[in-house]
């Protein structure tokens, strides 16, 4: 087991309760005509949510409600499209997962539900609140009512048979609405009655393997957790794994699926094979191999992308300086991920050094010492800690390099319900950099970014710059189960220096400042090159100026 503070790959509303169907509110007052305005917008940002999900086209159905989410905070509908749009992308992922299909579907009953034993049992032992066993498998019913009109899973198991054109299909989804919504579930032995009568009802009208529908009470059921927790398939297990070491075996790009033209390239790492291939961030993958992916999600393609060390791929490249379509053919192997991909001097004149931090894995802490040790060698007497983009990782590694920056006092605590998670970290003199710091954040610096922007905060240490942090202050821990899956559960809540939780808030930043801009709304890391010309280096560079002058 290991303590991450990774969020989960996409934001989401937090699941508070069990399975919900509709809600109503009341009308409280006779509504205005700008009220009356806005409930008709916000009908329709319903009405055409509702339309994406009948066209199964969950992705874009997420975004929608996503972006409505923000202009009509408080509409119940646009929330629950968001959540059922959310759950149908986690189960459309899971059936493009090649692992999932060779190491679970193929489980027997027996080796399923052994399966879902270790899940419910790590849950009810280690996540940080306490989960009924209720709201656990009434998530997992609606996990199975959510399947059966997901075309991703239809596909695999009932090939013939189209969303909505079943009348099998749509009994068996009434029948679990009827019978099975939110029931009352008291014991673990009535929750194996239940999942064994849901895979009976399944078998016996539509044929479906009782895997099927006991992975759906594994996976579903931890939507019953927050946005944090879940089931891990054997490859986002190993995934999660090689992030924390920093290697893996593949490309070395970043991909984000853009339908009609393909993936884009948004990130690109040095001395990847993507990168000494000649790909760009903004390139478009338009073709792999044979299969065109101009429609295909992401995990579709990175599903395509992945392979052995030494094994080929050819690509379609659709160049984004020059339009050209070129075929690229690209050797994997495996690719070290360093958590300080830049670090320079900005300011020689003044001593002003730049250290960009990507993220918080094993090897951090001896990253940081190179960096700080050969900017010393350059004479540095003020640092710019860039953590702008910075998701989290491990919660040692945030210590520990956190602990380079201050000499004494309290770095960060955590509680959670078992003993082993309720610690305090503190600094220790020896080793410390005193130089002036400014450390610079934004909506995506997240966990172990914001353990280290708190504790400058509290601590006085240094100056936040840019934007407020993403708002994630809670602890992951790993856990190995069978079938070469896993397990991430959140075990901890953490509080910086002074105490403070700052969960869905996030660190204010001491000096705002509007975030650069892109072309194609993408954030990119700065290179050296356009360092200069960002605006939330150029405050940062303004404020140790003034400091190192006075």
């Amino acid at each position: 087991m290991s303590s991450a503070v990774h969020p989960w790959p996409q934001r989401s509303l937090r699941v508070l309760v069990a399975a919900t169907w509709f809600v109503l509110a009341a009308v409280l007052s006779a509504p205005s005509l700008a009220d009356d305005a806005i409930a008709k917008e916000s009908h329709g940002a319903v009405q055409e949510g509702r339309q994406l999900e009948l066209g199964r086209k969950w992705n874009r159905a997420f975004e929608h409600y996503e972006a409505a989410l923000k202009r009509w905070p408080d509409v119940a509908s646009l929330k629950h499209g968001l959540r059922r749009s959310r759950i149908q992308c986690t189960i459309a992922r899971r059936y493009t997962d090649y692992s999932f299909h060779t190491s679970l579907i193929g489980l027997s009953r027996s080796d399923a539900m052994t399966l879902f034993d270790e899940t419910l049992r790590k849950v009810s032992s280690n996540f940080v609140e306490q989960i009924s066993l209720t709201s656990f498998v009434a998530h997992g019913t609606e996990s199975v009512y959510l399947s059966l009109a997901n075309q991703k899973f239809l596909d695999r198991h009932l090939r013939n048979t189209k969303t909505g054109d079943s009348s099998a299909v749509r009994d068996v989804r009434r029948v679990l609405f009827k019978r099975y919504w939110n029931r009352p579930i008291r014991s673990s032995a009535e929750a194996h009655r239940v999942v064994s009568e849901i895979c009976q009802l399944a078998h016996s009208r539509l044929g479906l393997p009782p895997s099927s529908i006991v992975l759906e009470f594994v996976f579903g059921g931890c939507n019953a957790l927050d946005d944090y927790s879940g089931c891990l398939t054997p490859h986002r297990y190993t995934d999660l794994n090689d992030n924390i070491d920093g290697r893996f075996v593949g490309m070395g790009v970043e991909l984000k699926s853009q339908p009609g033209k393909g993936m884009l390239l948004v990130n690109v790492l040095p001395d990847s094979p993507a990168s000494q291939s000649g790909l760009k961030a903004g390139d478009h993958i338009t073709k792999i191999d044979t299969s065109d992916c101009r429609q295909m999600t992401t995990d579709e393609a990175a599903s395509l992308l992945k392979g052995v060390v030494g094994s080929r791929v050819t690509l379609g490249i659709h160049r984004a300086v020059s339009s050209r379509q070129d075929d690229v053919t690209i050797v994997r192997r495996s690719i070290v991920v360093r958590s300080i991909p830049l670090f320079c001097m900005l300011d020689q004149q003044r001593g002003i050094g730049y250290i960009q931090m990507t993220g918080f894995q094993r090897t951090s802490l001896s990253e940081l010492d190179h960096a700080l040790a050969t900017l010393r060698g350059q004479h540095v007497k003020a640092i710019i800690w860039d953590l702008r983009h910075n998701p989290g990782g491990l919660l040692n590694a945030a210590t520990e390099v956190l602990d380079r920056f201050i000499a004494s006092g309290v770095l960060v605590s955590t509680r959670g319900r078992t003993w082993d998670q309720n610690r305090v970290y503190r600094a220790h003199l020896a080793g410390t950099c005193n130089l002036p710091l400014v450390v610079l954040t934004d909506g995506d610096s997240a966990s172990a970014s914001e353990i280290v922007a708190g504790a400058v905060k509290d601590h006085h240490r240094g100056q936040v710059i840019g934007r407020r942090s993403y708002g994630k202050w809670s602890v992951q821990s790993i856990f190995p189960l069978s079938a070469s899956s896993g397990l991430r559960l959140t075990t901890a809540r953490f509080y910086s220096p002074n105490g403070h939780n700052l969960a869905k808030v996030g660190v204010e930043p001491d000096i705002s400042v509007d975030p650069p801009q892109h072309d194609d709304g993408l954030y990119r890391h700065p290179t050296q090159e356009t360092l200069p010309t960002d605006p939330d280096i150029i405050k940062a560079l303004e404020q140790l100026r003034g400091r190192l002058a006075g």
